[in-house]
């Protein structure tokens, strides 16, 4: 079993009136990832969207490179890089160099997309999102073993083809994947990777635990990644109608997406726990 680790997340989001500029913006988290290096923070998560007014994250690696570069112990994951919009081949190539910057602290979580403006943006049928994303996760698997391949898909055709530099992790970094349905579950469980879940948890989590049992594999020998805000203060009426704001700006894009694509967490049920922590540094919670 894995032990617990504890990290931050960043969406590099910056409203066109929040008064700071992009690149003091940019200088400021290096710098606050910086300082939680220095104060034992195990992972920083970053998110990918795109065609974003407030200029969303678009692009991860760069600055995970550059974060790699002033810093010592944290690992970078993504929450999640959205692997139809990047040509496996070419993120690969991303995470080696990764890989080698930061002497083996980079970790990869992979999802399919939903946005429509996304796709319409970079010009692929939203359709063909699944067979990117399966595609693209054989063929990743493939340049992380370090060998001279050979792949020949719907969606992507490679005649040996290696990955250069070699990865400084043996196997490549760790591979995620994120899932809010029965067959993204699943997908999770088939490529052996470790598990993003969103939404229900009957639909997002207990088919991937179900299809390891069945194939003699533990649940215990992966790690399940969950992104959850949390607000430490103490004063938490000040503090808390501050963060309520941010908060409903935050999740009006989030509403547009789901609206936009038809996509949702579904019927009710028991959701993956990924509502707020509020409290003072003594509070406790499961």
């Amino acid at each position: 079993m894995y032990p617990l680790r504890v990290g931050v997340s960043y969406d590099f989001r910056n409203p066109p009136d929040a008064g700071i500029t992009n690149p003091d913006f940019y200088a400021a988290i290096i710098e606050q990832v910086k300082w939680l290096d220095s104060i034992g923070a195990e992972l920083v998560w970053f998110t990918e969207h795109h065609f974003i007014e407030d200029g969303y994250l678009p692009s991860w690696a760069p600055v995970a490179g550059a974060m790699a570069s002033v810093t010592s112990n944290v690992r970078f994951n993504t929450d999640i890089c959205l692997l139809p919009f990047n040509h496996p081949i070419r993120l690969a190539e991303d995470l080696a160099v990764l890989d080698n910057l930061s002497g083996g602290r980079v970790e990869i979580g992979l999802g399919l997309g939903y946005a429509p403006h996304e796709f319409r943006g970079f010009g692929i049928p939203r359709s063909r999102r699944v067979s990117l994303m399966e595609e693209g996760l054989d063929v990743l698997k493939l340049c992380f073993a370090g060998e001279p391949f050979s792949y020949d898909g719907k969606r992507y055709q490679f005649n040996d083809v290696v990955i250069t530099p070699g990865y400084v992790q043996e196997g490549g970094p760790p591979l995620w994947i994120a899932t809010m349905s029965e067959a993204g579950a699943e997908r999770v469980a088939r490529h052996d990777a470790h598990i993003l879940p969103q939404g229900l948890r009957a639909r997002a989590f207990d088919p991937w635990v179900e299809a390891l049992h069945e194939s003699g594999r533990s649940p215990d020998h992966y790690r399940k990644g969950i992104i959850r805000s949390v607000l430490v203060t103490d004063d938490l009426e000040r503090d808390w109608r501050r963060v309520r704001t941010a908060e409903r700006y935050r999740m009006q894009l989030y509403r547009r997406f789901f609206e936009e694509s038809n996509e949702g967490f579904g019927e009710d049920g028991e959701p993956i726990p990924q509502t707020w922590i509020v409290g003072d540094s003594t509070t406790k919670s499961g």
